[in-house]
């Protein structure tokens, strides 16, 4: 596969590292769909990379598959979906205010999990109506892990639960998918500077930069989205989960 002849869904795409995937894929010529709940934020980055936007509830099967149909028409098909939809909330197992609120966890598991596991499915039924290549390749998957699948911090029981659930995902999937040509690989990010995390402020940041083995700074979207478009062109790339966290080993 060549990214300029890729055609692209990409959840979460209305910020963080979805749009700054949409935007380098779009920038090496790639037809590019974004979906995402925010509406005006993501018809803006549609309208600025010639992409087309579809309003998408990752969560939702009849909103996935709409979303999904609508990308097909505008693209002429999907040769790769990329998974960036997610929510970070923090709650300990048993906190001040009492027990972890049950609906936050399976929350964080529908969007986080389920939502990607919903529109992998879907995008590769889509895939497998593509051609083959030389060899038998029709599309790739991208979810996003994290480092807290790993090392997951004091308050991160879903969202480490959730995460821990794509990397248990990848090798899987890609089996399952094998037959059809499609590929399944996961990025783990480390601490990336997201909307999420610059909210916290630059004080913050700055602590957390300086605890990340080399290079010493946050991790920058740009950098996740350079490497989801390496594992879009190289076709050996299956079954795996990628850490791109500055060798960030997490306390």
């Amino acid at each position: 596969m060549q990214i300029s002849d890729t055609k692209a869904v990409i959840t979460g795409a209305a910020s963080g590292l979805g749009e700054a995937t949409a935007r380098h894929f779009a920038s090496l010529g790639a037809q590019v769909t974004l979906l995402d709940r925010d509406t005006e934020r993501g018809k803006v980055v549609a309208e600025g990379i010639n992409g087309t936007f579809v309003e998408t509830d990752v969560t939702d099967e009849a909103s996935v598959k709409a979303a999904i149909e609508a990308a097909k028409n505008a693209m002429g098909g999907i040769n790769a979906a990329v998974n960036c939809a997610g929510i970070a909330p923090a709650s300990k197992t048993v906190g001040r205010d009492g027990a972890h609120p049950l609906g936050l966890f399976q929350k964080t598991i529908d969007i986080n999990l389920v939502g990607s596991f919903n529109v992998a499915r879907l995008a590769a039924e889509a895939m497998t109506e593509n051609a083959p290549e030389a060899d038998g390749a029709r599309g790739v998957i991208i979810n996003t892990a994290s480092i807290a699948a790993m090392d997951g911090q004091k308050g991160q029981a879903a969202y480490a639960a959730s995460k821990g659930g794509i990397v248990g995902l990848s090798l899987p999937m890609a089996r399952d998918l094998a037959r059809s040509g499609i590929r399944v690989m996961a990025i783990a990010p480390g601490i990336f500077k997201t909307p999420m995390l610059i909210g916290l402020g630059q004080e913050i940041m700055d602590g957390l930069a300086k605890d990340v083995t080399c290079p010493p700074r946050l991790g920058e979207p740009t950098e996740y989205a350079r490497l989801a478009a390496f594992i879009v062109e190289c076709g050996y790339l299956n079954g795996e989960v990628i850490r791109l966290d500055g060798a960030l080993r997490m306390q």
